[in-house]
């Protein structure tokens, strides 16, 4: 028998006796490891490691020796959860020396965390004297016993220190990012805090790779049913088809299919785990891994596995019905995969918190489509948060621009109260909105505003209809792309396009080519390395450079409209020049399509402030100008709009932007060029009341903000407020801001803002 399948053979009987007392299970790895020492230390309260048994070093330093976490060598694998492989222990910088240990003579080292759902709950190390680094299946043997260590740990009562005493009832506030707006008050379902498997060694790996594959195709079989049935219609206040995005669901069959992860797991089967430990020891194994993988694209990927994992491990355990979820429910969860969340919302949650995600992600951009509120980046809630637990989610952006999203977890009776009568209130407004769907969109002194929507997936063009939107000012083409993890072909790209031009019935659509890089990595391509991404490769640059991929897309548009009028505008043009060159590249691909547009129309996206010094020019050669106003705000004020410390800093509502959107109000009237803004801004009230002000006649938003938007209009005379926007603007100019006074002209005349 070879030495890891002898090792967790005796493990499992030591365990069978009992829980399996420190010494003896040292003792144990010490000797089957070939090492001459092996240390367990544990965690106590207040971040303190305890050596809590040795093999090797002296005997009375137990109890007596403590690390904090973060210190020595022991206490950096605690506090980063990976594990240290040292050939010389002793000359490493985190090397703190405890004389009473005795540990002089030993030099090389290896230590690993030892973690239960998530927390860690000690260290197991092993040392000897020569110098050397343990090999790969030295570390794996011993990741795998310290996996069996959490559950003698736990047993032992080692996670009951995490929450004592009152800390545990008391409220708790955590800052997040707003990825789906809205305003939940309800329970918390805390999910993917598993515990540890109930059986852990097999005697029969033939037997338990059997269960595997049987488990596997159980999944199989889930997962194509839940595709197969789809989701109900989601309600009218968001509009959204709740049917299974092919797009995103294509990239996760990927996942589900890919044999890589699967192997891993029969080979810890055939080393002696049951097919619950081995599913555990490999997805914790790839969780480490991926955690420390920088690309946001690769981190995503991550939510998918534990998805799968976690429905293996049902299929697994044979679990039954999910359990019945209460009304008004908010999910607490680490990350979700997309099929995950599909069954979530299916079963009734209104509010998603993740620890993890962003917002391009495949759960963040379901959630848009799907109306369900959602939040990520509360780091440390399912630590602390107990089923049942009340909680609030407010996911509504600040008034700057900040996204200003919090969860108050076991909120106070009074502020409880104040958020409910805040839902109530913004409840009764909604069932105002909705009778003005159908209405015109008109100033109270009956001035049009054209309001229309932003959207990237097939699934939310029901919210046309359901929000009474005269089109669709911005398709983001390339959401399509990152859910599935690939580019499309032609004919697949064409097919997504004429769906949405159905949709729209003759209204306008403005398709924006693939904005890609930076933050949204371009699938199947390596990530260049930029110091600034925002500022680099990405976006149109890369369709310049990549012409081949920038013409297909083209082509599938002019395919897709099918001798109808079609839109296309091209994102982050910094110079005329390279506008010039993306309308070459359209026109050569409408020569070889047939039937031609009836009219073709091609327009940029203002983003880069060198544009603005190139109007005269610009205007001569485009049919539209939309101004996208996330870029446009971080390029002028040089702040990253993904930096926490810079949110809210820089406002829309400040004299440079408002003086550089009334001169380019001038310009395009002037030239007779169509101008509309599309970025976040023109979905909140206030800021679509002062871009309305100064004369911009289209805004494009989500469909959340476009009812509220409507509302504000309906009771806003622009005359008057004209006047009052241009008297700020002369007494104000020198203000970081003029929100304020904008604001309080505003709530004054009890506008909804």
């Amino acid at each position: 028998m070879s030495t890891p399948r002898r090792l967790l053979a005796r493990l499992r009987d030591l365990m069978a006796r009992g829980a399996g007392p420190l010494p003896e299970l040292v003792r144990l790895i010490a000797g089957e490891l070939v090492s001459e020492v092996c240390s367990i230390y544990t965690l106590r309260p207040g971040d303190i490691l305890e050596l809590a048994a040795t093999e090797g070093l002296r005997a009375d330093a137990v109890g007596r020796t403590r690390l904090r976490v973060g210190e020595g060598i022991v206490g950096l694998v605690a506090a980063t959860g990976s594990p240290l492989n040292l050939p010389d222990a002793q000359n490493h910088p985190a090397f703190a020396y405890r004389p009473e240990t005795g540990e002089e003579p030993y030099v090389s080292m290896l230590a690993v965390p030892v973690r239960r759902a998530g927390r860690t709950l000690g260290v197991l190390s092993v040392q000897n004297r020569a110098l050397r680094r343990y090999d790969a299946d030295e570390v794996e043997v011993l990741e795998t016993v310290a996996m069996l260590l959490a559950e003698v740990l736990a047993a032992a009562g080692a996670e009951d220190s995490a929450e004592e005493g009152l800390g545990a009832t008391m409220p708790r506030r955590f800052p997040a990012t707003a990825i789906a707006p809205g305003l939940v008050v309800g329970p918390v379902i805390v999910h993917g805090v598993t515990h540890g498997p109930r059986r852990l060694l097999a005697d029969d790996p033939q037997a338990e790779l059997g269960r595997l594959n049987d488990a596997v195709e159980a999944m199989q079989r889930g997962l194509d049913e839940l595709i197969a049935a789809g989701l109900p219609k989601a309600d009218g206040r968001n509009g959204a088809d709740a049917t299974a995005s092919r797009e995103i669901l294509d990239a996760y069959r990927m996942v589900a299919a890919d044999a890589g992860w699967l192997k891993r797991v029969g080979d810890a089967i055939r080393g002696g785990l049951s097919a619950e430990a081995a599913v555990h020891r490999v997805t914790s194994d790839l969780r480490d891994r991926m955690r420390r993988v920088v690309d946001p694209y690769l981190r995503e990927r991550l939510a998918d596995l534990e998805d799968l994992s976690g429905r293996l491990l049902a299929a697994l355990n044979g679990d039954g019905q999910p359990v019945a979820v209460p009304p008004g429910a908010i999910l607490l969860a680490r990350r979700l995969g997309p099929a995950e969340l599909l069954d979530w919302h299916a079963r009734g949650i209104v509010g998603v918190v993740m620890e993890e995600g962003s917002a391009s992600g495949h759960a963040a951009i379901l959630a848009r489509a799907l109306g369900i509120t959602a939040a990520a980046g509360a780091r440390g809630i399912l630590e602390t948060a107990e089923e049942g637990d009340e909680a609030i989610l407010d996911a509504h952006e600040g008034g700057s621009g900040a996204m200003g999203c919090q969860v108050i977890l076991r909120p106070e009776q009074d502020v409880k109260q104040a958020f409910l009568r805040a839902l109530d209130a913004r409840s009764a407004r909604e069932a105002g909105w909705a009778a003005l769907r159908d209405q015109p969109n008109l100033t109270m002194d009956g001035t049009p505003v054209r309001l229309m929507l932003n959207i990237g997936l097939t699934m939310e063009l029901a919210q046309l209809d359901a929000t009474g939107a005269e089109g669709i000012g911005l398709f983001r083409t390339e959401i399509a792309m990152l859910a599935r993890g690939a580019i499309a072909d032609v004919a697949e790209q064409a097919a997504v396009y004429a769906r949405v031009l159905d949709a729209a019935a003759g209204r306008p659509v403005l398709f924006r080519t693939m904005d890609l890089g930076g933050d949204k990595l371009l699938p199947g391509s390596a990530r260049p390395e930029e110091e600034n991404p925002a500022m680099g490769w990405r976006s149109l640059r890369i369709g310049l450079d990549r012409p081949a991929l920038l013409r297909r897309q083209l082509r599938a548009l002019l395919l897709a409209a099918n001798g109808h009028e079609l839109s296309v505008m091209f994102p982050m043009v910094a110079n005329v020049a390279e506008f010039r060159a993306a309308r070459a590249l359209l026109l050569a691909e409408a020569a070889k399509v047939r039937p031609a547009p009836a009219r073709l129309n091609v327009g940029t996206m203002l983003e880069v402030p060198a544009l603005l010094f190139q109007l005269p020019a610009l205007l001569r050669e485009v049919d539209f100008v939309s101004v996208g106003t996330n870029d446009l705000l971080q390029f002028l004020f040089a702040a990253d709009r993904g930096t926490p410390a810079l949110a809210g800093r820089y406002d829309l509502l400040s004299p440079p932007v408002i003086d550089l959107l009334s001169t380019l109000v001038e310009q395009t009237r002037a030239a007779g060029v169509p101008l509309s803004v599309c970025g976040e801004a023109a979905s909140r009230p206030l800021e679509a009341m002062t871009l309305v002000g100064l004369g911009i006649g289209a805004l494009s938003m989500p469909a959340s903000g476009l009812l509220p938007v409507k509302a504000m209009l309906a009771e806003l005379d622009l005359p008057a407020f004209r006047q009052v926007l241009a008297s700020i603007r002369r007494t104000c100019g020198a203000e970081a801001s003029v929100r304020e006074p904008i604001a309080a002209w505003a709530r004054e005349r009890g506008l909804p803002i």
